[in-house]
């Protein structure tokens, strides 16, 4: 079926409608560093800290998203362009809804980032590139990726054979190294919290 024989339907109850039963403004949290940088386990604490606070999130782990959305691409740079293609539109629907979303994925090129962004709505991009040094992320290799990589066993590995471009102007940068899960996710928390995406009082919700 050609584009131009599709009509979008507007519903009566809008992004600003769910956005407000809801008391929170929509964003999408992106997350981005290399393998092993602390992204998933970042975005999960600041997710948990959002839970808390009772508000309502999603969060879409690079891992996670593989098994079904898009276990049907490889890792060359053609199919790694389709994975963050996928993501972001989930991701914008999912903001339209008028959840708090976040994303923990690799998404090495800069391109796919802007991408994603422009599907959004001003401001409601918000980028956190978590910045840890190769060295750091090799020593830790929770997975033992990087060895496998180094031993030729996968190939197009970001960073190692493929390349990593990091955020020119990320809006929240977290160094990485010698700082608390508690701490990194907070900087997070505080940003949101001083740009006007968290309207409800900073309460627990089990309190």
């Amino acid at each position: 079926m050609e584009k131009k024989n599709i009509v979008w339907h507007q519903h009566p109850v809008d992004k600003a409608h769910r956005a407000a039963m809801k008391k929170q403004r929509p964003c999408l949290l992106w997350f981005t560093g290399l393998s092993g940088s602390g992204k998933s386990t970042i975005a999960g604490a600041v997710e948990h800290k959002l839970a808390e606070l009772y508000h309502h999130t999603y969060l879409m782990d690079g891992d996670n998203v593989r098994y079904g959305l898009c276990g049907d691409l490889g890792f060359g740079d053609a199919d790694r362009n389709e994975n963050i293609r996928r993501v972001g539109e989930v991701a914008n629907l999912m903001v339209d809804a008028g959840l708090i979303v976040l994303t923990a994925f690799i998404s090495p090129f800069r391109d796919n980032r802007a991408a994603v962004r422009r599907m959004l709505q001003q401001h409601e991009f918000i980028e956190v590139f978590i910045d840890t040094s190769i060295e750091e992320c090799e020593k830790r290799d929770p997975k033992g990726l990087y060895k496998k990589a180094r031993a030729g066993e996968i190939k197009n590995f970001t960073g190692i054979d493929s390349p990593y471009e990091a955020p020119q102007i990320p809006e929240i940068t977290i160094l990485n190294s010698n700082i608390s899960i508690e701490d990194a996710a907070d900087q997070v928390i505080d940003y949101l919290d001083k740009n006007g995406y968290l309207k409800t009082h900073r309460e627990k919700c089990c309190a």
